[in-house]
């Protein structure tokens, strides 16, 4: 598909609000993506490599330590936005077969149209709930899992508990890894769930974020590795202090939890909403 005018914005009524692609002013063949005001993605069609979200990076770092360069992997994305990620690995790890899972519809449609995936990219897309499509796939079909599932700027409920977090691990291979973007502020009790959660399923675990959020200072992304085999930390520990903006590794997560206690359905929430503000200069 032709790119359209650099000066060109398209707005879309999706399914989840108002969806908004807008052209990056610094990069002539980027789009940032956005749901009701929120940035979603970030998508530069001719560099599937260049990635302007820093979560997104140290998502990114993961997935280049988990396995050899190059090699393939059998991926899941629940949640699919502009498919940043699938799109990194289809260039990274050719030969990769990808399948993401999002609820919405029409967005799926939008970013389909206006953001085509590469012509050779192995990403199917299927429109459903993250969570009544992981439960009706097989055992150990994924070699990676990422999770980056948001109702507006909000994860749901029923994807923050530790049922939930069991099947992601039944889905998994043993060798296999979760990569999870959890999403909160000061004073961090919804992340220290999470990483409890999510280690009840799947021990072996890590996290990078930048270090005013992990001392719980502000509101923002703190990224999950977790598996049934340690997650590459000296790697990613470079990695994340190499950033453009450095991140750090937490490692001691039972320190970081502070015995939080494991979530369940029954008192699952969704994640906390952002501070008011917190997008309103955007580009």
């Amino acid at each position: 598909m032709a790119l359209r005018k650099r000066s060109e914005r398209l707005v879309e009524t999706v399914a989840s609000g108002v969806a908004e692609l807008l052209p990056d002013p610094d990069r002539d063949t980027a789009y940032t993506l956005l749901l009701d005001g929120a940035p979603q993605s970030h998508v530069d069609l001719a560099d599937p490599q260049h990635l302007q979200f820093e979560y997104v990076r140290r998502m990114a770092a993961a997935i280049d330590l988990l396995a050899p360069p190059g090699q393939p992997l059998r991926a899941l994305h629940l949640g699919g936005g502009g498919l940043t990620i699938p799109r990194y690995i289809a260039t990274t790890r050719p030969g990769s077969a990808q399948r993401v899972v999002e609820i919405d519809g029409p967005l799926v449609e939008f970013v389909r149209k206006a953001l085509p995936l590469p012509a050779k990219a192995n990403i199917r897309v299927r429109v459903g709930d993250a969570r009544a499509a992981l439960e009706g796939m097989r055992d150990s079909g994924y070699d990676l899992i990422v999770l980056d599932v948001f109702a507006g700027a909000r994860t749901p409920a029923h994807l923050t508990s530790v049922e939930f977090a069991r099947e992601v691990a039944r889905v998994l291979d043993p060798a296999g890894h979760l990569i999870a973007n959890v999403t909160d502020g000061p004073p961090l009790r919804y992340a220290k769930a999470q990483v409890a959660t999510i280690r009840a399923a799947l021990p072996e675990a890590c996290l990078v974020a930048d270090a005013s959020v992990l001392r719980g200072r502000r509101y923002g992304n703190l990224v999950v590795i977790a598996g049934r085999t340690p997650p590459p930390v000296a790697g990613l520990a470079r990695r994340a202090a190499g950033d453009w903006f450095p991140g750090r590794l937490e490692t001691d997560l039972d320190r970081f939890a502070g015995g939080t206690k494991p979530v369940t359905d029954s008192v699952a929430v969704a994640s906390p909403s952002p501070p008011t503000g917190l997008f309103g200069n955007r580009q």
